[in-house]
């Protein structure tokens, strides 16, 4: 009953919204509600799409104006944390999944259960509102979501006579190995199959290793997260590191690179693939050679399928917002489908919206949006982002942990130890009480 009274709340909100009746709230001298949007789009396509839906939903809705404000991944949970004991959250806040648990179960995030229509939590499937879903309450709207795919030099494997895979026929981690080995013999010598960009390891091991059955953090009985580093878990870094030291199929040069830096060898035939998130298309399609013939391909699928975790962007309301119904009216402008896929145009990622991801714009072959739409439906929360502590066991165990293991240093059972050893007593000072 309170939830359905809740819904009825916000649909009459949103009836004297659109008869030019702002809803109740505090308001500024000039009698209209402000809020503040910090958006972290960075791409110039992305802050265009944000900038011109705030300017569409400003011209449309005189009461409730929306004031854009820029912010940066590069500083966004540590400035965000400031804005919040400060007392000077932004109103709307962009951010990614994985970086919401602390803010969640610290209080700085509305629950936005009573506050979201129908039509918004329909249009996502549940296992993305699982992103978000911390304790009871839902404390962000996952929006868009970046899989990790192969780029592939398509002149490079057509000339090697190797199978090209497909969403429906993908490779498997065996096969993938095995094409590594037939690429790298036909290429000759001081060229690779593959790049890997391990810069930040973590994220790249646990949400590729989905698909070989991997989850690393499980729930105990008592609900409580807690490390287990099972036979999943191993695929997908055993299978990097053979390709790293025993076949010598991937290059050991780019193990400390981000993906930007393995594009200019990749253009250059150095490497026939480079897996990297789904956005960076925007920066070959503007940095290659214009006779580059490139393709996108899924990643490799384990016993899980093409299984693969993400930590999807997202939109919150501060709990201290005095307007969060008004901000939960701008969302639901915000993300309604046809919206939905023009952000995700500008960034070049995929929509969580069904509606979004069914429009033609996206089901086009051309750069691999098809490729992307197709893996989309099986896509899941990575799942460590609902784990407190997360933050800080990937950047004084895992991290360390991953990188001194694909550089050779360590083996397996020592990146188990290290893991999960170390990672439950991180953990563990979470979960107390």
């Amino acid at each position: 009953m309170r939830y359905a009274r809740l819904l009825t709340a916000a649909a009459t909100a949103l009836v004297l919204l659109l008869t030019g009746c702002a809803a109740t709230g505090d308001r500024t001298p000039d009698g209209v509600v402000r809020l503040r949007f910090q958006s972290l789009a960075w791409q110039p396509e992305s802050v265009d799409a944000n900038k011109r839906l705030v300017r569409e939903w400003n011209a449309a809705h005189p009461g409730i104006q929306v004031d854009y404000v820029q912010g940066s991944w590069d500083s966004v949970h540590d400035q965000l944390l400031t804005s919040f004991e400060g007392g000077e959250a932004p109103d709307l806040i962009h951010d990614a999944s994985d970086d919401l648990a602390d803010f969640a179960y610290g209080g700085y995030l509305a629950d936005l259960r009573g506050l979201l229509p129908d039509r918004l939590r329909a249009d996502i499937p549940a296992r993305s509102w699982q992103s978000t879903t911390f304790g009871d309450g839902i404390y962000g709207v996952p929006f868009l979501q970046e899989p990790r795919m192969i780029m592939a030099n398509r002149t490079i494997l057509k000339d090697a006579g190797v199978r090209v895979p497909t969403a429906e026929h993908p490779w498997t981690w065996e096969e993938f190995r095995q094409v590594a080995k037939d690429l790298t013999a036909a290429m000759g010598e001081g060229r690779y199959a593959v790049a890997w960009p391990l810069r930040e390891p973590v994220s790249v091991s646990l949400n590729l290793g989905l698909s070989a059955g991997g989850r690393l953090f499980h729930r105990d009985p008592d609900g409580k997260a807690v490390l287990r580093f099972e036979a999943g878990d191993a695929v997908v870094p055993g299978t990097i590191r053979a390709m790293v030291d025993t076949d010598r199929t991937a290059s050991p040069a780019t193990l400390g690179s981000g993906g930007s830096d393995t594009l200019p060898g990749f253009f250059g035939g150095k490497y026939a693939m480079v897996p990297l998130g789904f956005s960076y298309r925007q920066q070959i399609v503007r940095q290659a050679p214009k006779d580059f013939d490139w393709t996108v391909l899924p990643a490799p699928a384990g016993a899980a399928g093409l299984a693969q975790g993400v930590s999807p962007q997202t939109l919150s309301i501060a709990e201290d917002s005095p307007h969060k119904r008004e901000a939960a009216l701008f969302l639901d402008f915000f993300l309604q489908p046809r919206n939905t896929v023009r952000l995700a145009l500008g960034d070049w990622m995929l929509p969580t919206s069904t509606a979004a991801l069914a429009d033609p714009a996206l089901r086009t072959p051309a750069y691999g949006w098809a490729t992307g739409v197709a893996v989309a439906r099986q896509l899941s929360p990575a799942p460590a982002q609902s784990v407190r502590g997360y933050p800080e066991w990937k950047d004084k165990v895992a991290t360390p942990a991953f990188q001194e293991y694909y550089s050779g240093a360590i083996d397996t059972a020592e990146l188990r130890a290290r893991l999960v050893g170390d990672g439950n007593r991180v953990l563990a000072r979470y979960q107390r009480g």
